[in-house]
């Protein structure tokens, strides 16, 4: 496919809100995203995403947290403890189901060299997971611990690439090239302004589902394996799994402080941005969801007593819940476009056994947009 890559704004799609200025995660101040992407011979198309809320110099220091499962045929470690405690002060790794072992590794050694006085000696990192087996060989030891800490190690802000890149290297959404997409509202509150930003690593749905800027243009769309038949001139393969399956992980962040059981809040509205897009949350498919809040620093310790005789007390300054529903309609908008963008900006993508899959068609897209709108 000739066509060229982009944004779904740049693509024409119309959506609604206000994007901070990278309509990203990393418009969340103090927010950090770091990719490894590895795409090695004919085999190996997968890699690794670490998302660091308060960035590098920030972890050990707790934020509000909350986590939601749409669908459990998925994997996200730490999250017993996060639901307990109602905070997440490590890293949150991305990458594919069989990687979780050597990624949760190699978050515990970056921790041990870096943030020994966080916890010393007990550490439960998060790290989460979709399937990539069509693309990449999931069985091999391409994704190694030393990954975690450069997809660490190689963590920023500003703007951020999208498709095939880090864990989302491998991945498919809706019959076609999948991957790592991200999108950001900015919402007023008052005198004072905030930003939700949305991560999603999509490996979903299927492509009669397929719905953009409302309109269900999945069933007019060409057949994603008569695509990959025509773009590489061999028969298509055997599906390894029912449409519609696969999974998606969406990792939600904001400044706006909030209390954990808002921060939970959040992460359920994720299906509703998801809905948008057409999927009716195949049994097939791992959805989770991960919000927190960067607000409230220094806040939600768990630490061990050093002086039995101390009481310490903490605060939280947080929107009341009356005042929340802004913040849930920008999660709505933002997952849907990050969802949008991983489709519109990923690539056609080649790999395990000569699997192909195709990039969404974004001309055939835009002409069923412009249809709609006549």
């Amino acid at each position: 496919m000739a066509e060229d890559r982009m944004r779904a704004r740049a693509a024409g799609i119309p959506l609604d809100g206000e994007t901070g200025p990278w309509n990203a995660l990393t418009d969340v101040p103090g927010v950090e995203v770091g990719y490894v992407t590895l795409v090695e011979g004919a085999d190996v198309r997968t890699g690794v995403t670490a998302i660091l809320p308060r960035g590098r110099a920030g972890v050990g220091d707790p934020c509000a947290a909350g986590w939601h499962a749409l669908n459990g045929n998925g994997e996200m470690t730490g999250t017993v403890w996060l639901e307990e405690t109602g905070s997440l002060a490590v890293p949150v790794l991305l990458t594919n189901t069989y990687a979780v072992g050597p990624v949760h590794r190699g978050v515990v050694e970056w921790l041990g060299r870096n943030c020994r006085g966080t916890a010393p000696e007990w550490l439960l990192p998060v790290v989460t997971e979709t399937w990539d087996a069509h693309l990449n060989d999931i069985h091999g030891t391409a994704v190694r611990p030393r990954h975690a800490t450069e997809a660490i190690e190689a963590a920023g802000s500003g703007p951020l690439a999208e498709g095939a890149v880090g864990g989302g290297t491998g991945m498919r959404c809706y019959g076609f090239k999948g991957g790592s997409g991200t999108a950001s509202r900015v919402v007023a509150y008052g005198s004072d302004r905030y930003t939700v930003g949305a991560f999603v690593q999509a490996n979903f749905g299927a492509k009669r589902e397929l719905t953009v800027a409302g309109v269900p243009v999945g069933r007019d769309l060409p057949d994603p394996d008569a695509l990959a038949a025509s773009e590489t001139g061999a028969a298509p393969g055997t599906r390894p799994v029912p449409p519609g399956a696969g999974s998606i992980v969406v990792v939600l962040g904001t400044d706006a402080p909030l209390l954990p059981g808002e921060c939970k809040a959040l992460a359920r509205r994720v299906p509703l941005g998801l809905a948008r897009t057409g999927t009716t949350g195949s049994h097939f498919s791992g959805d989770l969801f991960l919000a927190f809040s960067t607000a409230n620093s220094g806040a939600l310790s768990s630490t061990f007593p050093q002086d039995e005789a101390d009481a310490p007390y903490e605060s939280l300054r947080f929107v009341p819940w009356g005042r929340m529903d802004r913040f849930y309609e920008a999660v709505v908008e933002c997952v849907e476009e990050a969802v949008l963008n991983v489709l519109t900006g990923a690539a056609s993508m080649t790999g395990r056994g000569g699997n192909h899959v195709p990039a969404l068609p974004l001309a055939r897209t835009r002409e069923l947009l412009e249809a709609r709108a006549v």
